[in-house]
Parts: C-alpha cells; sequence; structure tokens
C-alpha cells in the first residue's frame, strides 16, 4: 500500500527533474499495455510469451524480416527449446504456420494467421484507435518530435545487455 508522503507514479510529482516526469509517464504507458497483453493472453488460453511471440512475428512481417525460430528466440531472449515451446503452443491454438521459405526449402518460417490477426484487432483495436486519434491531434512537427523520442528510447533498450 502506497504510503501518504509517496509521490503517486501517475501523477507528476513537482519535485522531480521533468524528463524524469516522463520516463515515468513512459514506464506506466509500458505496465499498461503489459497488463492488456496479460488479459488478451488469458482471454485466449496463452501465455504472456505467445502474445509477445505474435507481436514480434508481426514486426518482423512488417519489416519484410525472414520470421525464423532463430529470430524469434533471439527477440524473446529464449533458448531453442523454449522458443519451440512458443512456437507449438502458437501452432496448436492456430495463431501461426510454420511454412517452407519458397527461396530457400530448409528454412522454415513463420507466419501469423489471419485468424490470430482479427483476434488481436477485436481486442487491441479499441486501444490503437484511441492513440491514432490522439496523434491525429498532433500536428506533423509533435509527431515527428514523438516518433525521434521513441525510436531513440527504443534504441537506449535494444542495446543495453539483457541481464
Amino acid at each position: 500500500m502506497p504510503d501518504n508522503h509517496e509521490p503517486d507514479d501517475h501523477q507528476p510529482d513537482d519535485r522531480e527533474p521533468e524528463n524524469l516526469q516522463l520516463v515515468h509517464l513512459l514506464r506506466a504507458v509500458s505496465v499498461d499495455f503489459g497488463l492488456r497483453q496479460a488479459e488478451f493472453a488469458a482471454r485466449n488460453g496463452m501465455h504472456p510469451t505467445d502474445v509477445r511471440a505474435l507481436i514480434c512475428l508481426l514486426d518482423a512481417a512488417r519489416a519484410a524480416e525472414p520470421a525464423t525460430a532463430g529470430l524469434l528466440g533471439a527477440r524473446l531472449g529464449l533458448n531453442s527449446a523454449g522458443t519451440t515451446a512458443v512456437i507449438d503452443r502458437l501452432e496448436r491454438l492456430g495463431h501461426v504456420a510454420r511454412i517452407r521459405d519458397e527461396h530457400d526449402r530448409r528454412r522454415i518460417l513463420l507466419r501469423v494467421q489471419p485468424a490470430a490477426i482479427r483476434l488481436g484487432r477485436e481486442f487491441f483495436g479499441p486501444l490503437i484507435d484511441g492513440v491514432l486519434r490522439v496523434l491525429d491531434s498532433f500536428d506533423p512537427a509533435e509527431r515527428d518530435t514523438v516518433r525521434r523520442f521513441l525510436t531513440a528510447t527504443h534504441t537506449v533498450f535494444a542495446s543495453e545487455p539483457r541481464p
């Protein structure tokens, strides 16, 4: 239970430097998004790692990257056995298919199935629409600043070695 003298992480504390307030807000958004991911996983009989795996695979598809088990394991920080377990679960649920690479028949690619994409849109669509409405209220220069901040922040997190 929070002490009445402790600042509420959701309310800016005037005693904190402004930049630290922004870090706390970013953390709050990350926590809220993680809770929504966990709720989505629970509602759909998945493990939270399965949701992160689907996100990684969708991100790879958007970037036109070949989505292999190796790529997925590296992005999730899983060993080979853990990666295989995630893929097997997602395949059993009908969310992912293993497909032979047409350019290299030895390589197996992972593809998120359309039904899984629909399921995600049904759950996350209203949240995404809300964020898009917020972004629509920003002018292009403000959106560029937000993009620059989030890209640089992502680079910081991606470059730090994982424990």
